[in-house]
């Protein structure tokens, strides 16, 4: 009966994925309410508990792939592939129009910018601190510093290697987490309790998972207004990056 078991899962991998991300959602956020009292968004610790499945996979396994190269798991790597976050992308895209984005009036407009820039610089001090000194790993990682979704988006778009895209989705992520954990605790101290103050936010940020986590474990009602130049800012590096941002870089560090 085991057997049989298992082979209906290996079989249909992408549903059994789709049935274990539900899961540890859940799990995760039972520990967000009984065990951090909201103060820790649920999305957080998942992102965390993923990882943490993902180191374990790996050493067991001796793989590449994380959790993804254990048989019975092996639908995460098409749950979590190129084809899902190229959806995940254009799907968050067709929820925002620019009507709302003029909406949020110049101050939003600039916010965006001012983000992407800066994380984008704060990426490459961090590329240039493992050593890297080339263009392409640059512009990668600076662009993984903004976004886990720009960083796979420009490093495959100008031929980054398996290691520094990784390396790109690392910074991204421990970017979402830590928005997401320190927003409730920061909120109070940078007036993050307005419509206005949450576009600003989302847009320097830009994380939209860390923005909308973040700021649902503060105020819900804020989520709508963060996410709306989060998503844009989204969208935003994965343009500027592999052109605009890849030429700097190109011209002042080279190929």
């Amino acid at each position: 009966m085991s057997d049989d078991l298992f082979n209906v899962f290996v079989d249909n991998g992408l549903v059994f994925a789709f049935a274990l991300i539900g899961a540890i959602m859940f799990v995760a956020y039972l520990i967000s309410r009984y065990l951090t009292r909201g103060h820790v968004h649920g999305s957080a610790i998942a992102i965390v508990l993923g990882l943490v499945l993902a180191y374990i996979g790996g050493v067991h396994s001796g793989g590449d792939s994380g959790i993804a190269d254990v048989q019975l798991f092996t639908g995460i790597s098409l749950l979590g592939g190129a084809m899902m976050r190229d959806f995940a992308i254009v799907a968050t895209a067709f929820g925002a129009s620019m009507n709302e984005l003029k909406r949020a009036g110049l101050v939003g407009v600039i916010s965006l910018f001012v983000g992407v820039i800066l994380s984008f610089v704060v990426g490459i001090v961090i590329g240039l601190m493992f050593g890297y000194t080339d263009a392409i790993s640059l512009t990668t990682i600076g662009a993984g510093a903004a976004t886990y979704i720009a960083g796979p988006v420009t490093g495959s778009a100008i031929g980054a290697s398996s290691e520094v895209i990784t390396l790109s989705i690392a910074a991204g992520l421990m970017k979402s987490v830590l928005t997401m954990s320190a927003t409730p605790f920061v909120a109070k101290y940078i007036g993050l309790n307005n419509p206005r103050s949450a576009i600003v936010f989302g847009g320097l940020l830009g994380t939209t998972s860390g923005v909308s986590g973040g700021l649902a474990a503060t105020n819900p009602k804020l989520v709508p207004y963060g996410a709306l130049t989060a998503t844009f800012y989204t969208g935003l590096s994965c343009l500027l990056g592999p052109s605009v941002i890849f030429l700097i870089m190109r011209a002042t560090f080279g190929v």
